[in-house]
């Protein structure tokens, strides 16, 4: 026999004693899957025949089964289960938990069952008791269907078992192996002039009742195709003729099911359009009505597609019934989170799921009608009411666009106003006890990201006291490691150890940066007051450190900003990336401004007191060696330390200048990280530098191009060009500069560093101290550690990029700052300050 096992069940081995369910379980399932009733007996008791200790032994098996069904794994319950009473607490378990109970049955001869057990020695009961278990068993062995199990696989012979086969197959649900790219398209609802059209904008070829879709493409149906609008009939033609073609798939909705079981003959009310559905399939002919009754009863729940990163289901699904079969699971899916309860119009009360949704697929649905798209937590509601006079909307997956077309006519009245989703800012603020306890963050390009509690903790508490308002703050820069250690003599730091790293990493090609000696900067620029309410909230932008702290006093913040929207004005940016608003990563300038009291208090301080003592004691030494003295040795180590202390002061003071105004700063922005409907990880940095470039066309006085180098890794003449180029930056007194991977994101290599930064020779005495370039100094500074600076550069980018993509998809503010907060938490991990 055959036994095609549902990938995610809870499967009962059911047979009496000697049966041979341990043999079988263990030639057919892993170990892990496999819990046995006799196994938990010795582990409660130390003894598998103890029958005191069955009670807990089951409960032990019942709590490892259901935390393992939880995780949705396939689990094998090995134990007798004969009587309906022990078989209905398994199906109870595998309820409770959305998977298919199945059962196979081991029914072997009783003469087999007494022989086995007469030749075993760790059975110490009578046979009669056997008997008893095979006569409990082929009593109730009929009713185990209607017990709960799905499916029930029955072996009656030593042969049948030896002989049978067992294969995993996917749920109906489970269409991972499909990746797209996808159309998913709204609640329909009859609306056939408005598909059409739509289908047509999507680039599908429509002749007749004939779709050719574009070359790869398939339309994902969210369901609710009838009802409401004039010409049920003919949508049902179209996408069951699209479905049986291979142009599309398709998940029901409340309305379809209940087209269903009116068409089975079920009492169902005939309101909100269905009757008008039913007049127009019965003028069709029964024919048709056979086909559409046997195309919706073929319908399942939701789908799971793209290895799991999208869901699509009629009224959406969080994530606990993702990929799992239950009659809770399909109530949900067709009717959303509802509990019966009515409103004052007697409409259901339908809970936002997708408010407290955190799972990482993407789900798709529609059933509540909203008036533009609603993007909520990596869920988006695409019903927007085309029925009621709204528009038909469509998903382009993996293109994240929408694309709707209006309505031709408004062929339904809603019983309320279909209103347009909530203000993002306005909406789901951080819960800040939420954020203090230890998490998990799932980011769509790098896993799951582990934070501390007490790191959290910190983070709320410091960005509560100093941070701007959080609907403002969407991104922190991530930190930066720099490249590993130089064996060159005079070197700490070199480009050729990047260039070595990225081409053991697979890159062919880098871009070089010039390092500004500056402050790090967030600005986010809206066009006007009003994008800013839809988005943001009151103004019209910020600007903010690193760290989420203002970066400039008020009127300073005003100035500057006003200047910035009128250079993107002028620069056409806001048509060319069809936005209104903009998020900027960049650096201010002068380093002085932010840091005017640490050049100050440290290294002016330094400078200072090297100053006031090395040239006297260069003077003394001088006198004594010309009295005869031996002195010589001291007096050149101490004329070097003197050379050393004015470098140093020479490498501070080239970042130091006067700031009277706002007027006096400059900003260097490097990446455009995200404006309207898109984050701009699929453009390289050449496109950022370039974009970015027009707004030191729009206004030279405040902003200023990042000069930079491409080079072909593996080229000695493309390398060694741009070593000289740094080089020449560093000699002139400049930082260095930063390495990254031309392609900004590289979806296959989620390890690679995004940047390395090479600083120059005499920087790093800032850094370091003025003498770090004596030999015995660079000797120690070697054997610095890299790879915790590297793995929070990594994690805090990450994070980053998702919080940017939850402020793209308006997950609301709770949402996008659980990433901010994350980098700022990520920060109170202890580091050398000097990396």
């Amino acid at each position: 026999m055959h036994i095609p096992l549902p990938e995610l069940s809870l499967v009962a081995l059911v047979g009496a004693s000697s049966s041979g369910k341990s043999s079988f379980a263990a030639r057919h399932f892993l170990p892990s899957e496999v819990l046995s009733s006799d196994f938990f007996r010795v582990l409660v008791s130390d003894d598998e025949n103890s029958l005191e200790a069955t009670g807990d032994a089951f409960d032990s098996l019942f709590f490892v089964g259901g935390k393992r069904l939880a995780r949705g794994r396939l689990t094998v319950v090995d134990a007798t289960s004969v009587r309906p009473e022990d078989r209905r607490r398994l199906v109870d378990l595998a309820r409770a938990h959305d998977v298919l109970p199945v059962a196979i049955v081991l029914d072997l001869p009783r003469s087999v069952l007494e022989a086995r057990h007469a030749a075993r020695t760790d059975r110490n009961f009578p046979a009669s008791v056997i008997g008893r278990q095979v006569s409990e068993l082929r009593r109730t062995l009929r009713g185990l269907q209607k017990e709960g199990f799905r499916h029930v696989w029955v072996l009656h012979s030593e042969e049948e078992v030896g002989a049978a086969t067992v294969t995993r197959v996917p749920l109906y649900t489970n269409r991972k192996e499909l990746t797209g790219p996808f159309d998913f398209i709204g609640d329909v609802h009859g609306c056939l002039p408005e598909l059409r059209e739509l289908l047509e904008r999507l680039g599908y070829r429509l002749e007749s009742e004939t779709v050719t879709p574009p070359t790869g493409r398939t339309a994902v149906f969210v369901g609710d195709l009838v009802d409401r609008g004039p010409d049920s009939a003919g949508v049902l033609r179209l996408v069951m003729g699209m479905v049986q073609a291979g142009a599309a798939l398709c998940v029901p909705g409340n309305h379809d099911d209940k087209l269903k079981r009116a068409l089975d003959g079920k009492a169902v009310k005939a309101q909100h359009g269905l009757d008008v559905t039913l007049a127009q399939l019965e003028e069709a002919g029964p024919e048709f009505r056979a086909r559409v009754r046997t195309f919706l009863d073929g319908l399942v729940s939701h789908l799971v597609l793209d290895g799991g990163r999208v869901v699509v289901a009629h009224a959406g699904l969080p994530e606990r019934y993702q990929g799992r079969a239950s009659g809770r699971v399909r109530s949900f899916a067709l009717y959303g989170d509802v509990d019966g309860s009515t409103d004052e119009l007697g409409l259901p009360v339908r809970r936002d799921w997708a408010q407290e949704y955190r799972g990482p697929a993407y789900v798709v649905y529609g059933h509540t009608p909203v008036a533009q798209p609603r993007w909520v937590n990596r869920t988006l509601n695409i019903d927007t009411g085309c029925a009621f006079g709204g528009s038909l909307t469509a998903l382009r997956y993996p293109e994240m666009e929408t694309v709707s077309v209006p309505a031709h006519a408004q062929y339904a009245v809603p019983a309320r106003p279909i209103t347009a989703p909530e203000t993002p800012g306005t909406d789901g603020m951080p819960n800040l006890a939420a954020l203090t306890v230890k998490a998990r963050i799932e980011t769509r390009t790098f896993g799951g990201i582990a934070l501390r509690e007490g790191e959290r903790a910190a983070a709320v508490e410091t960005f509560g006291r100093f941070g701007v308002d959080p609907a403002w703050c969407p991104y922190l820069p991530p930190t930066m490691s720099p490249v590993e250690t130089s064996a060159r003599e005079g070197y700490l730091e070199h480009p050729q150890e990047a260039f070595a790293y990225f081409r053991s990493q697979g890159v062919f090609q880098v871009v070089c940066e010039e390092k500004h000696m500056g402050s790090r900067a967030v600005l986010v620029l809206s066009r006007d007051e009003e994008t800013a309410r839809q988005h943001f909230g009151a103004g019209t932008g910020r600007i903010y450190t690193r760290t989420g702290r203002p970066f400039f006093k008020e009127d300073w913040e005003a100035d500057v900003l006003t200047r910035a929207q009128a250079a993107v004005t002028r620069a056409g940016l806001w048509e060319t990336l069809n936005t209104g608003w903009l998020v900027l990563d960049a650096e201010i300038l002068p380093w002085s401004l932010k840091a005017e009291e640490l050049i100050r208090n440290q290294y002016a301080a330094v400078g200072a007191a090297g100053n006031a003592a090395l040239p006297a004691a260069v003077t003394a030494l001088e006198a004594a060696r010309a009295r005869g003295l031996e002195v010589g040795e001291l007096l050149e180590r101490t004329r070097e330390r003197r050379g050393n202390l004015l470098a140093y002061r020479d490498a501070y003071r080239a970042y130091v200048r006067r700031v009277e105004g706002p007027g006096d700063v400059q900003i260097r922005p490097f990446h455009l990280l995200a404006s309207e409907g898109a984050v701009h990880t699929d453009r390289d940095h050449l496109w950022h530098l370039g974009t970015l470039g027009r707004l030191a066309e729009a206004d030279p006085t405040l902003f200023g191009c990042t000069a930079h180098r491409v080079v072909t890794l593996g080229e000695e003449a493309s390398e060694r060009e741009a070593t000289d180029w740094w080089l020449s930056l560093t000699e002139q007194g400049g930082e260095g500069m930063v390495v990254k991977p031309l392609a900004f994101l590289n979806p296959d290599k989620r390890g690679l560093q995004p940047a390395v930064k090479v600083r120059g020779r005499e920087y790093l005495r800032i850094i370091y101290g003025p003498e770090y370039t004596r030999p015995e100094n660079l000797t120690r500074l070697r054997s610095r550690s890299l790879a915790a600076k590297r793995s929070r550069a990594l994690r805090e980018f990450h994070l980053g990029l998702e919080g940017l993509h939850r402020l793209v998809e308006e997950a609301g503010v709770g949402r996008v700052h659980e990433c901010v907060l994350g980098v700022l938490a990520l920060e109170s991990e202890p580091l050398d300050a000097r990396l």
